[in-house]
């Protein structure tokens, strides 16, 4: 895969994926889950901006808003702010309800570009998931966090058979060297062989992960972390800890399941385009195998909290509800 050369001032500390169902709500088309997209924002700016509160917030979102009259303006705050910084950290957004539909209807992740419908669909998949792209950043921003939204399509990132070939991160790498926090999403691209494709959030977080090594990732999702079986199902048991071997490979360290031949079950819904948990788990167990820890957990929780903290790396309370994925060595 064509990929320049990486080289960066600041350490990131954490990748964050927040799933598109748990910022979302995914069975109504284009509609954001506001209370949650808020809870989440506010824990980010909780884990990653140093000495800020609710108080003391100083929103970066001066665009007007529906309802309001005029824009808000917080310039007279800045005036004696003294120079601060967030660690550098960066979010990658699942799409929920916004561009699954329009890219399922379209074929969009199928390829062929000279079909119209294709076409058609690539561009309206792109004005669905950049528009949720830019409410994400506006909700980060509204919580003092100084977030730029990016998308793999403008950055030139394609594929070749839905692989990923070209993926230039050096304007990530630039606002992060600057002090800003990428935003970047599953997005429309094209592909070398199809002509277009789906590029997923979690095939995204991969990459970024090899070339920028995090101390760790947390994937926010709208259940508590991998189970059994499919988590409606009755008897579900969450997994606590997975084991990732050389050969990529994994196992279920804890709990012990009463029944370790019959594999884990996952669910994918009918217009899912990227894998839903299925890819989730193969890439993070990819992350895994870098020896970067990954934390899959509700969003919007305590547990949520726990894992953006970083807390998790010196072991997992009892308490914990979440699925940790480690190297095993």
């Amino acid at each position: 895969m064509e990929q320049k050369e990486t080289c960066f001032a600041k350490r990131v500390r954490c990748i964050v994926k927040l799933g598109g169902a748990a910022i979302t709500s995914k069975h109504k088309l284009e509609t954001i889950d506001e209370e949650n997209l808020k809870e989440v924002s506010s824990h980010l700016r909780q884990a990653f901006v140093p000495d800020s509160t609710s108080a003391n917030v100083l929103g970066m979102d001066w665009s007007r808003r529906p309802g309001q009259s005029e824009a808000p303006s917080f310039v007279d705050d800045f005036s004696d702010q003294p120079a601060g910084d967030s660690e550098s950290f960066i979010v990658v957004h699942g799409a929920g309800s916004f561009g699954h539909f329009q890219a399922s209807m379209s074929g969009v992740h199928k390829g062929g570009l000279s079909r119209p419908l294709v076409k058609a669909g690539f561009v309206a998949t792109r004005i669905s998931v950049t528009s949720l792209n830019l409410e994400i950043v506006r909700a980060l921003a509204r919580e003092g966090i100084p977030s730029i939204g990016m998308s793999p399509f403008s950055c030139g990132w394609s594929t070749c058979q839905r692989n990923m070939t070209k993926a230039d991160i050096s304007m990530v790498i630039k606002a992060i060297d600057y002090g800003f926090i990428p935003v970047l999403h599953g997005d429309a691209v094209l592909d070398t062989l199809q002509e277009c494709t789906i590029l997923s959030g979690d095939v995204i977080i991969r990459h970024l992960a090899a070339e920028l090594k995090p101390e760790f990732v947390v994937f926010l999702t709208d259940v508590l972390g991998v189970y059994d079986r499919p988590p409606a199902e009755p008897g579900a048991v969450l997994i606590q800890e997975i084991a990732v071997r050389e050969d990529g490979s994994w196992s279920v360290v804890k709990p012990k399941l009463e029944d370790t031949s019959k594999p884990v079950e996952f669910t994918v819904a009918a217009h899912d385009t990227t894998g839903g948990m299925v890819t989730k788990i193969t890439e993070a167990a990819m992350i895994a195998k870098l020896g970067i820890d990954v934390y899959i957990t509700k969003a919007a929780t305590e547990h949520s909290v726990k894992a953006l903290s970083g807390i998790l790396k010196g072991g997992i309370p009892d308490d914990w509800l979440g699925t940790a994925i480690r190297y095993m060595s």
